[in-house]
């Protein structure tokens, strides 16, 4: 569902006040004293008020109406009567709703009409540039308008396809080539943070596009090319996006690794983590470390906690939908030296110097909320968000990441 003019809808809880615009003229031949303001007791698109009190009117509609807020998500929106349920989140002005009972849905549409101008939109194909398809068996997600626009706003719509997203053989800093123009720089920003926004749906370009975003105050022409290398893979399957299967199991997975020292300049590592809600790709990230960690085992056991906090949220978000997790969750690692530091209770001299934030990996596991598991490089879903890789790994790491491609000519769909 989509609100009319949803901004206009907030009444103001402060003084504002504001000049009125050149040329207008009250009616009756009112005449007003120099430089008069009127007082607004509405919100206008402009105010930086106006998206605060836009959510505070929405949710009090919506509140009185018998749904809880979740503590997870403050946008989610959620109701609860015996076996039915309904669950309504908003984006700005926005809606969507999913319920399993058509009463209850009707009835939220007919609250919704009569406080708000909305236009009901129907069944979700497309929300917020995400194209949706849905059948029995599951739901597919993916960017393709959104991917072939940014191709064409490049120029790039009929190039050649690569087949990875970033050289693994380059390792980018500041330094390396020329400094692009004004005009030019201006077109790189711009290019990264459509691509940014592509990497909601997008796992296999994560790793790239994070790396080339630390280059926006200074890019240089190898960044852009290598920015433009992406779009070239992109172009090889824009319609490539994320597979949810109706009948997975309600379990949380997660595979947490980290390149030690990845940073040339730096010296910081990269963290990486996917988080798998049976066989589908739920949640992932690709981020450099806060700080430089003096070995390996040190940056996989803080990568393992920020999985770890990542996997807190998506539990409390799971029991505000009503969703049961069936087992303690999985935490998969390639590094055998970070799961003892997570087993072992002695406080080892060698971990001294590590954030005491860090061992809530530890204390999770103790409450039984987490299992450790060891698994092989080869196997590790994560390599893929940390670092680039050759076609060869690349292509195997993504074929397990429920990745699906209904517009790809020589396939429907990859699970």
């Amino acid at each position: 569902m989509d609100v009319t003019n949803a901004f206009l809808h907030g009444s103001l809880d402060e003084e504002i006040y504001m000049s009125f615009p050149q040329g207008y003229t009250f009616p009756g031949g009112t005449q007003l004293p120099p430089n008069a303001v009127c007082r607004l007791h509405k919100s206008l698109y402009g105010l930086k008020q106006a998206s605060r009190q836009w959510y505070h009117c929405f949710s009090g509609v919506i509140l009185r109406a018998s749904f809880t807020q979740c503590p997870g998500d403050n946008t989610l929106f959620v109701k609860q009567r015996g076996t039915r349920f309904i669950a309504l989140l908003i984006y700005v002005d926005d809606i969507m709703i999913a319920s399993n009972n058509d009463n209850d849905l009707q009835e939220v549409k007919t609250i919704l009409h009569a406080a708000f101008k909305i236009k009901d939109m129907g069944a979700p194909k497309f929300f917020l540039g995400l194209e949706i398809a849905r059948n029995s068996s599951g739901i597919s997600v993916c960017q393709r308008k959104y991917a072939l626009d940014i191709l064409a706003s490049t120029g790039l719509l009929a190039c050649k396809p690569c087949s990875v997203p970033m050289n693994p053989s380059v390792h980018f800093t500041k330094d390396m080539g020329t400094p692009l123009d004004s005009a030019r720089a201006t077109s790189y920003r711009e290019l990264i943070g459509g691509l940014l926004y592509l990497t909601i749906t997008r796992p296999d370009i994560t790793f790239a596009v994070n790396n080339l975003s630390q280059f926006l105050s200074c890019p240089a022409d190898v960044h852009l090319q290598a920015a433009y290398q992406i779009c070239h893979y992109l172009k090889g399957n824009p319609g490539q996006g994320l597979y949810y299967a109706a009948n997975s199991e309600p379990c949380l997975n997660v595979f947490s690794n980290a390149d030690w020292g990845n940073s040339p300049e730096t010296r910081r590592s990269i963290s990486g983590f996917c988080v798998y809600l049976g066989k589908s790709l739920i949640s992932w990230k690709s981020k450099k470390q806060q700080v430089t960690s003096h070995s390996s085992t040190e940056s996989e056991y803080r990568s393992m906690a920020l999985a770890t906090c990542e996997l807190l949220w998506l539990n409390q978000l799971l029991k505000d939908l009503r969703v049961t997790v069936t087992s303690p969750t999985k935490l998969f690692c390639d590094n055998k030296s970070a799961i003892d530091i997570t087993t072992n209770p002695v406080f080892h001299e060698r971990t001294k110097h590590i954030e005491i934030d860090c061992h809530t990996v530890r204390d999770q596991m103790k409450n039984g909320f987490l299992k450790l598991f060891h698994v092989s490089s080869a196997n590790q879903h994560a390599d893929i968000l940390m670092k680039a890789l050759q076609p060869g790994p690349f292509y195997s790491l993504l074929g397990r990441m429920s990745i699906s491609s209904l517009f790809h000519p020589s396939h429907s769909l990859v699970v």
